[in-house]
């Protein structure tokens, strides 16, 4: 099967690793993002795909096109004469005269129709799913309105924060592919109700910026924005590693309550959270009893 792969982050890379396992798999060519600069050295970095392929010696062609509208991009398409392009993450919508070429099969990391859209693993996350999972869908003009060609569950774990549930999806998607390709022809597709449909924005930095008012909500966002933005407090103080401690309980918001162990337990309008790690502006991840020390902070006070 002659397949065009099209996918940017590290569970584009993962689904890509179980296609390149199958010897029926041929992978003609790579499409992918274009080098961005990161960091405040502004270092050109080549996406997680690329990277892999370059790493691992694979010769397969990458393509990273700033737009799919060109006519040359789709041109190359068509010469490569794709049975399937499989689509993971990419971060572009592709245009009908690519969709026209050849089945366009999407892993998205959702239980479609629900949390269509840029961000599904973290709104399930930020929502306090207990179940995600992985949908095959057959791509259209829509965003994400294809038809379903098969999907796979998985639970998740309070442990689970955004990576770790990308990992397990993402493993999920490469066998899911595989059998999604090698069984194409006998899927009967089902259509999405677009009544039971919902939306996922991409995520801001300022999504990342929390008040002490209820503890479930602040431990979710930690889960969801774990790699990026993070959560911080007005001050900019990071809180890099926090637990559930109780939902209901009534409390001042962000009064240190009680020193344990492992971290500190603060109090919000509604639960408390226990807080083990932070990160001051400008500073090095810490131990909260670090930063308390270098404050004066004891129970009684408040964390701002």
């Amino acid at each position: 099967m002659n397949t065009i792969f099209m996918g940017t982050p590290d569970y584009a890379t993962t689904i890509l690793k179980a296609l390149l396992r199958d010897e029926s798999i041929n992978i003609k060519a790579i499409f992918t993002q274009p080098d961005k600069p990161v960091g405040r050295k502004k270092i050109l970095t080549p996406p997680h795909i690329k990277k892999f392929l370059l790493e691992n010696g694979q010769k397969i062609p990458i393509y990273q096109p700033n737009s799919l509208k060109d006519e040359k991009v789709v041109k190359t398409i068509k010469n490569f004469n794709p049975d399937f392009i499989v689509v993971a993450a990419y971060g572009k919508i592709l245009p009908k005269d690519i969709l026209d070429i050849a089945p366009c099969i999407n892993l998205h990391a959702s239980i479609l129709p629900k949390y269509r859209g840029a961000s599904p693993i973290q709104q399930a996350l930020l929502n306090g799913d207990e179940i995600s999972g992985v949908s095959a869908m057959l791509m259209d003009e829509g965003l994400d309105t294809g038809d379903i060609l098969g999907f796979s569950i998985v639970k998740i774990e309070k442990e689970d924060v955004a990576p770790t549930l990308f990992e397990k999806l993402s493993i999920l998607a490469g066998d899911l592919t595989l059998d999604v390709l090698k069984n194409f022809n006998k899927i009967k597709p089902i259509k999405q109700l677009n009544v039971d449909a919902t939306y996922c924005k991409k995520i801001k930095k300022s999504d990342g910026e929390i008040e002490f008012l209820d503890a479930k909500e602040i431990f979710n966002r930690y889960r969801a924005f774990y790699f990026w933005p993070g959560i911080y407090l007005k001050s900019g103080l990071k809180l890099k590693e926090i637990d559930l401690v109780d939902e209901d309980s009534q409390n001042e918001a962000g009064k240190i309550i009680e020193f344990k162990k492992s971290g500190i337990v603060v109090g919000c309008k509604k639960g408390k959270i226990e807080i083990k790690k932070v990160q001051p502006p400008s500073k090095k991840e810490m131990d909260i009893f670090s930063y308390l020390r270098g404050r004066r902070l004891k129970v009684g006070d408040y964390l701002s």
